[in-house]
């Protein structure tokens, strides 16, 4: 392990070996363990405007799954199996589970399947803009032409944007810093897989095996993920809590201070139970 030095907590690096694929992780802070797991994409930099913050009650572990940009594997199909493999080992390499898990899109589905095939590393569960299957057809059609910019890559990441952010959002933010948001995802190699996972999926065999207490959070103005879906993980999870915003599909940017007061009061009634 090395450490990073920081301003605030500091972050300490690790990397963990699961089935020949190579999973970085960093930890940040100090507490009960919290693990936010990334959606499609670079990874766990996602996190990165608001880690401090949760690090101030929690240790958060921070793992890069395979087809994000420092994690390194066989390059083959992604499955919910593998990635929670990697997850689960992250948790285990650490020394610090049963976690609580915040998982954001992609990372929603991941952090479900943990809580389903391991559910002695998780606690608490909060899947955000997450999906149980590719039954919507309009997520379906989404994801398959996202995919098919992949030879245009600025058409690519204009589209994720687009898709990602509110109009309010965007328009507020102005022109110079949409600019430099529509750079922001790229269509590398491991972005397309995680895509190609996203429009396999299915993970309604599994939900019923869910039985840590739930926070389901869905996002009303989403192009991504349509709301209904995370909806429909709610009744599908019949002991779960529900909460919607009024945003895109990236929630912690557009109503940052309202979903991370939501998230550490979940979290905080949580551990007043315990």
């Amino acid at each position: 392990m090395s450490v990073v030095a920081d301003t605030t907590a500091p972050v300490t690096t690790a990397v963990v070996t699961v089935e020949g694929a190579r999973v970085p992780y960093r930890i940040v802070g100090a507490g009960p363990l919290l693990v936010l797991v990334h959606g499609t994409g670079p990874g766990s930099g996602m996190w990165d405007q608001s880690v401090q913050r949760y690090a101030e009650r929690h240790t958060v572990l921070l793992p890069d799954l395979s087809g994000s940009v420092p994690a390194e594997d066989d390059g083959g199909r992604l499955t919910v199996e593998r990635l929670v493999g990697q997850l689960a080992a992250v948790i285990e390499d650490a020394g610090r589970g049963p976690a609580d898990v915040l998982g954001f899109s992609m990372g929603a589905t991941v952090a479900l399947g943990l809580a389903a095939l391991r559910p002695d590393l998780v606690r608490r569960l909060i899947p955000v803009a997450g999906w149980p299957d590719a039954e919507d057809e309009y997520l379906r059609n989404m994801m398959a032409v996202w995919r098919r910019l992949a030879d245009d890559p600025e058409a690519f990441g204009r589209f994720a944007m687009i898709t990602a952010f509110s109009p309010g959002f965007l328009n507020a933010i102005g022109h110079d810093a949409v600019e430099a948001t529509a750079g922001y995802m790229e269509p590398l190699p491991g972005t397309l897989r995680q895509i190609a996972y996203d429009v396999e999926l299915d993970l309604k065999p599994l939900l019923p095996r869910v039985t840590a207490p739930t926070l389901v959070i869905g996002c009303t103005l989403d192009a991504t993920v349509p709301v209904d879906n995370a909806r429909r993980l709610h009744r599908l999870l019949p002991h779960s809590e529900y909460r919607e915003f009024a945003s895109g599909h990236i929630v912690l940017a557009e109503r940052s201070e309202e979903f991370l007061a939501t998230v550490l009061g979940y979290l905080a009634a949580g551990d007043d139970m315990r």
